[in-house]
């Protein structure tokens, strides 16, 4: 099959992607692999500087936007969907709730090919938005039910609610992992870490993520252990410069900006806990990513995040910097009882997220119509 996949900012992931930026490097890859022609739309901006227009056998196909916070998304999809009716392909797979709202272009205007959508998250709740921001992404809900052939959900969380809500079934094909074991720890040095001395969060940087809660309940933690956050802001430079100020008296507390590969896999993997403050999620990919190194993690008790963790991990009360300081010094006063959990997220994440499972799942929804249309 020849599968174009629309509304995410670049692949491999970069400085710019998040979450459906990693979903949709994992799948694309895995799906050339298994022999199909894969087209990803890219913004121009994150390919400045790269002379291939392919990666790992997928072709990227870069078009401009307009940089801001309301109108990047929408600009960038709307164009990729007008290009997209000119190309032949089977499948048009939209990813996220804003990308939705043009899904029914190609279902009347290239009715031969088959539309999904993947539910990743409620985004109208993030607190980044505005008023007709959040508007728009609730009618982006809405669309992602009512406009592909069928919609991919990423929790059963959200499979729950879509059912609630919309009254339209939504299948559930979850975020996926590879398990790592990575022994080398050459990559903190330049940060002054040791193994197993520091804490961690990975997330973009963005006030919805709670970086700030961890950072309220570590600074009051007395201990010689680090708390290190990684990642990079998304139109959130104010908040950035919040957290730097929340922390400016704090040397223990340390910023890597944007990492990736081998750095990341070692932040990861040498981690004493891994702390998920985040307020709303999908499915969170860094969960996953921790628990498959081997990380202990301990996560705000969101459905989606207890959905993830499964009782192969610790919680706190979501945004409850008092509870979240209590599970982190719970944490330093029981290594046995983190080590048994890392354990146990490990072989929890080996049975349930495997990404060539999720593959396979994905194709069955692609291929459907089609395999009808030649019966």
């Amino acid at each position: 099959m020849k599968i174009a996949m629309l509304g995410l900012k670049s692949i491999p992931v970069g400085e710019y992607g998040g979450g459906i930026e990693r979903h949709v490097e994992e799948l694309a890859e895995r799906l050339v692999r298994r022999g199909h022609t894969v087209f990803v739309y890219v913004r121009s901006y994150a390919m400045k500087g790269k002379k291939t227009r392919t990666w790992r056998g997928v072709h990227l196909i870069p078009l401009p936007t307009i940089r801001r916070k309301n109108l990047e998304t929408i600009v960038h999809t709307f164009l990729a969907t007008i290009h997209v009716l000119f190309m032949r392909v089977h499948v048009i797979h939209y990813h996220g709730v804003g990308p939705a709202t043009f899904a029914w272009i190609p279902r009347i205007l290239k009715p031969w090919a088959r539309v999904i959508v993947t539910f990743h998250a409620i985004d109208r709740f993030q607190k980044k938005w505005g008023a007709f921001a959040r508007f728009y992404l609730g009618f982006g809900e809405w669309a992602a039910m009512h406009f592909p052939h069928r919609t991919i959900v990423v929790s059963h969380v959200l499979q729950v609610y879509t059912h609630r809500r919309y009254k339209k079934p939504a299948l559930y094909i979850p975020n996926g992992v590879e398990l790592r074991t990575i022994r080398k720890t050459d990559a903190l040095i330049p940060f002054h870490l040791r193994a197993q001395n520091y804490f961690l969060m990975v997330a973009r940087l963005v006030k919805h993520k709670g970086i700030h809660y961890l950072i309220q309940a570590f600074r009051s933690i007395k201990t010689d252990k680090k708390l290190v956050i990684v990642g990079a802001p998304s139109f959130t430079e104010d908040y950035v410069e919040y957290l730097a100020k929340l922390a400016a008296d704090d040397p223990r507390i340390i910023f890597t900006g944007y990492q990736t590969g081998e750095i990341l896999a070692q932040l990861f993997a040498h981690t004493y806990l891994y702390t998920h403050a985040s307020e709303m999620e999908g499915l969170s990919l860094s969960i996953l990513d921790a628990m498959s190194y081997g990380a202990p993690v301990l996560v705000a008790n969101i459905p989606e995040n207890i959905e993830v963790i499964d009782h192969s991990g610790f919680s706190f009360e979501n945004r409850n910097v008092h509870d979240l300081r209590k599970k982190m010094m719970y944490a330093l006063a029981n290594p046995d009882a983190v080590r048994a959990m890392a354990r146990r997220g490990k072989n929890f994440v080996k049975t349930v997220f495997s990404w060539d499972a999720i593959v396979r799942e994905t194709e069955k929804v692609y291929g459907t119509r089609m395999r009808t249309k030649r019966g």
